[in-house]
């Protein structure tokens, strides 16, 4: 198996074995993977339970792997997936213990508030800052490289374990590794018990350097052993992980999946991110198949974002008779057959939507609805972009993008303020709405100059009741919901959407009054070489919550105005198809994602669409434009830096590849 070879493209299967699975064929499992046009199968290894005669005491060995001749289900499948060309990951779960062990080693597990262990189906969970994961756990990635010749490793459920299976809370783990952990990491701070106490969100800090350093120690130490072998986890890991899944009681976020690899990727391109999407409805419900649309959906927005595309399957895959699995192996095939184009595919984009990342943030929901109103504004009036974290914008090249949007995110850290800075100072745009880049009503951004200074601010939903903004010239006025910030601009500044003032809205008889004030809903200037722009509401979340058209429109073209570039694809594709921009070694790569079939909590049958026209900003000379999917050549036609392509009839996606 060669180096690295998480820098290619690659398919997996996970076949998520029961106790009872141990007898399984391996044989005509990797054959029914391979169908699938997967070349990597993950397979239940060790951890709770162990598929291999493990000599170590902190293991559980399955004790139906009597059922097979070798008597070693891991060692069996390496065999037939290496004779199939086939890579084999290992899938581990440290987080619980048998009963035994458990009394042998308490200091091993966690505890709750009140003293009590975290038993689940007669097992107990275990806490990461207890020696099981930090020596234990690395003995038996040892024992595992030392006997199999295994390309990586993928850790499920390695977290705190404040909740179990059933989704109950059991509050903040007091093992005594974690009450020493954290006086060190927090001295002074008493110990947490849940989300209420007032050292919650330092103790999430003190969880998630924990983890991190887990992840950095085992990859260091899986490259130490073999160098060629990979780490699916977090951002320390070789591969980042996410998986794609439905539950009972969760609101569908139709674009989760394409968000969550942008947020990966956009950080660091050199890094895969593995898809794991669940072909099961939930996690209680593992033998109800998940809708094959929504699955597709999965796969697509995998693929389309430059992600690495897996299926997840409940044990033996013959036991396992999801509908969805097909859809999902379609995908598949497609990404096996045009693995070319996926070789080293990154995003093309030129606009930038951060994403907040402070867990304690107020008024998490009003956020949240900022950033998806903006992230659906963009996606229909066809503008690429990508998702940016906002702890990750320290990292960020300041030439990667033209336009930085900042939805609502509250103050800055001041190494986020550089970042921004920066960005202006190479001649790019960033706009902020809500409260984004304000401390205590002083402006953050704009140096000694500050584009604006705050004078009051409307705070309750009860102070924004029936004040609006005028955002186009037809007269119609767009409600403001969430907050509404009184900005007095510094002279020169570009002002727009004046405020409409507060009137009387009951009885009908008393609603007039209305009248226009000199508050701006739009504040922008020059800063450095670059474009600042202030918001001081929320269209994000207007649109979001209310659904108007006109405030999509208007707050869409009032942005590309601080940028130069072209950030905006031309084209008479309707505004349910999301175009992304990507590129390789070799061209230009356009998927369009037909989401007609996005409704209400479901993902239905995108409807079928005709031939249209997609123009494209190239800066070079065009010699093939080809449609993958379709499997045909395309009509175009170069006019300088504008390529008209006519694209074919548009089903669930289409791939353009532009050399």
């Amino acid at each position: 198996m060669s180096q690295r070879w998480w820098n290619a493209p690659f398919r997996t299967v996970q076949t998520n074995l029961r106790e009872i699975d141990a007898g399984l064929d391996v044989e005509q499992t990797a054959d029914a993977i391979q169908s699938f046009g997967a070349n990597t199968w993950l397979i239940s290894v060790g951890g709770i339970i162990a598929n291999y005669p493990s000599k170590l005491a902190c293991q559980t060995v399955n004790p139906v792997l009597g059922e097979r001749e070798s008597g070693d289900l891991v060692g069996d499948a390496v065999v037939a997936a290496h004779d199939r060309g086939m890579r084999l990951l290992g899938r581990m779960d440290f987080s619980k213990i048998d009963a035994r062990r458990a009394e042998e080693h308490p200091e091993w597990c966690f505890v709750s508030p009140e003293g009590v262990p975290q038993t689940y189906n007669g097992y107990r969970s275990v806490c990461p800052s207890g020696d099981y994961y930090q020596q234990k756990m690395f003995d038996v990635i040892e024992e595992v490289m030392n006997g199999y010749d295994i390309s990586g490793f993928f850790f499920n459920m390695m977290t705190f374990n404040e909740f179990d299976y059933s989704r109950a809370y059991w509050g903040v783990c007091h093992c005594e590794p974690c009450l020493e952990g954290f006086r060190a990491f927090a001295p002074g701070l008493e110990h947490p018990r849940s989300p209420e106490s007032s050292g919650y969100s330092r103790w999430k800090q003190f969880t998630a350097h924990v983890l991190d350093d887990l992840h950095a120690r085992m990859t260091a130490h899986i490259h130490a052993i073999r160098p060629h072998v990979a780490l699916i986890m977090g951002d320390k890991a070789d591969i980042t992980f996410h998986e794609a899944n439905n539950a009972v009681g969760r609101a569908l976020w139709h674009h989760h999946t394409a968000e969550q690899v942008s947020a990966a990727r956009s950080g660091n391109q050199e890094r895969p991110v593995f898809v794991n999407s669940a072909a099961f409805v939930d996690m209680p419900y593992r033998w109800a198949g998940e809708d094959p649309h929504r699955y597709a959906q999965y796969l697509v927005q995998t693929i389309a974002t430059g992600a690495q595309p897996s299926l997840y399957l409940m044990g033996r895959i013959e036991d396992s008779k999801y509908e969805a699995v097909e859809a999902g192996a379609e995908v598949m095939r497609f990404h096996r057959d045009n693995e070319r184009i996926y070789t080293d595919l990154r995003s093309d984009a030129k606009v930038a939507l951060v994403r907040i990342s402070k867990p304690d943030a107020p008024d998490p929901q009003r956020r949240r609805a900022e950033f998806e109103g903006q992230y659906l504004a963009l996606t229909e009036k066809h503008v690429p972009f990508d998702v940016v974290r906002q702890d990750r914008l320290s990292e960020m090249d300041p030439e990667r993008y033209a336009l930085v949007i900042l939805p609502d995110l509250g103050e800055l850290r001041p190494e986020e303020v550089k970042a921004l800075e920066a960005v202006l100072a190479a001649g790019g745009g960033v706009v902020a709405t809500g409260d984004s880049g304000w401390q205590q009503g002083s402006p953050q951004l704009g140096g000694d100059e500050p584009l604006a200074q705050q004078r009051a601010a409307f705070v309750t939903q009860e102070s924004v009741r029936s004040l609006h903004v005028p955002v186009n010239d037809s007269g119609d006025l767009a409600p403001v919901v969430g907050g509404f910030h009184v900005l007095e601009p510094r002279p020169g500044a570009q002002v727009d959407w004046l405020a409409v003032g507060r009137a009387l809205y009951g009885p009908p008889e008393k609603c007039y009054g209305h009248h226009p004030t000199s508050h701006p809903g739009w504040v922008a200037g020059r800063h450095g070489a670059g474009v600042l722009a202030y918001a001081p509401w929320r269209p994000g979340l207007t649109y979001r919550t209310i659904g108007l058209s006109a405030v999509r429109d208007s707050w869409v073209a009032k942005i590309l105005t601080t940028s130069g570039e072209a950030l905006q694809v031309r084209s008479s594709l309707p505004q349910h198809v999301q175009i992304v921009p990507g590129r390789n070694h070799e061209a230009s790569v356009v998927h369009l994602l037909n989401r007609t079939g996005d409704a209400d909590q479901r993902f239905m049958p995108p409807v079928p669409l005709a031939e249209a026209a997609l123009h494209l900003d190239v800066s070079w000379a065009v010699s093939r434009v080809r449609a993958r999917v379709a499997d045909q050549e395309l009509e175009w036609r170069q006019s300088g830096r504008d390529l008209t392509v006519k694209t074919p009839p548009l089903g669930l996606f289409e791939v353009i590849e532009i050399k």
